[in-house]
């Protein structure tokens, strides 16, 4: 975010054109109302608003019959407010042509920025940012485009994608981006070198933020894991394993594939590892819990330390310490949410 006299001094050099027609114009109304106070004795009310009829060619009736004097002073007022007019047209063609009202579009966009809460930041519209992109959109996630190449910025504009024109590797601009807020930060720049300055930002930026990183080798995506990215992806390692899983296993992809195509999510349920926040369970197993039947979500798994039980038997008891992996709707994965009650710690999406 700017520091408010960086951002006082920007909105005072957006108002400072328009002080010049604003103040002939004043200057010209108090100029005809004296000019009709002093040659006519009407009262502040009349003179203004004689001013006022005249300045805008409405043509109204004359207050009162105009004496001699007063049609020179009305003269006087039709010769002012055409060259006022006139030098506001002027000032509007070079504000134009000196990029004012695109500063005028910005300055409302970083408004809009300030605005945006648990919102993902993404770095780079490449091809993996665009596939990024669009699965948020369809995921209805609010997202902000951080983005250098105006080909490219352009181009998620009419994607419908708010678009930060910036350098990501700058801490003003991930500031800007509102990292001490966002759910999380999404590093899919083409250079490794970019990727790892984005992410040792980012974590001293806000510690407590997600971050996604994109890595094109094994040493890089190392490095990337001990400057604080929460998950390194690498695009190479990815297709290939999906592409070996398509040949072992290709009912479990083409499942996977329709899943990320449906309602359904995945997400891991963390669970407190105080034992005192499971006492309001009367039993702690699956079965008599009814969490299934109770949310509709389905319990997939549950990690307990580094094993892994999948399709947990219904008189397994849920612990201290444990994670739940469900699947389910929305509706149902918030239901199961709230029947965890004070026993969740945290719950986080896994991507299908």
């Amino acid at each position: 975010m700017l520091r408010s006299p960086i951002r006082g001094a920007f909105i005072r050099d957006l108002a400072k054109p328009w002080l010049g027609p604003i103040f002939s114009l004043l200057g010209l109304l108090l100029l005809g109302a004296l000019g009709y106070r002093l040659t006519e004795g009407w009262d502040w009310g009349d003179c203004l608003w004689m001013v006022l009829i005249t300045i805008s060619t409405i043509g109204f009736s004359e207050v009162e019959p105009l004496s001699a004097a007063g049609r020179i002073v009305t003269v006087l007022i039709i010769g002012g407010g055409l060259v006022v007019v006139q030098l506001t047209l002027q000032r509007l063609l070079r504000l134009a042509e000196s990029g004012y009202f695109r500063k005028m579009s910005e300055l409302r966009f970083r408004r809009r920025l300030r605005s945006m809460q648990d919102h993902v930041v993404l770095c780079g519209y490449g091809r993996i940012g665009k596939e990024i992109a669009e699965q948020l959109q369809y995921e209805r996630v609010q997202t902000l485009i951080v983005e250098l190449d105006l080909s490219r910025k352009a181009c998620a504009e009419e994607k419908g994608f708010n678009v930060l024109h910036a350098d990501a590797t700058k801490d003003e601009t991930l500031l800007l981006a509102g990292i001490k807020q966002c759910r999380s930060l999404v590093v899919a720049l083409s250079n490794d070198a970019a990727n790892l300055y984005v992410v040792l930002s980012g974590r001293g930026l806000n510690p407590s933020c997600r971050l996604i990183a994109r890595a094109e080798s094994e040493e890089a995506s190392n490095k990337l894991k001990l400057a604080g990215a929460s998950v390194v992806v690498s695009p190479y390692v990815a297709a290939g394993r999906t592409m070996a899983a398509t040949a072992l296993r290709p009912i479990a992809v083409d499942f996977l594939d329709l899943l990320a195509g449906s309602e359904c999510e995945i997400e891991e349920f963390f669970l407190i590892n105080d034992s005192s926040k499971f006492d309001h369970f009367a039993c702690r197993s699956l079965l008599g819990l009814e969490l299934g039947k109770k949310s509709g979500a389905m319990i997939l798994a549950i990690r307990d330390g580094k094993e892994l039980i999948a399709n947990p038997s219904p008189n397994i008891e849920i612990g201290p310490g444990q994670a739940l992996i469900a699947l389910g709707s929305k509706k149902e994965l918030l239901t199961l949410r709230e029947l965890l009650g004070r026993a969740l710690l945290g719950v986080e999406k896994i991507n299908c």
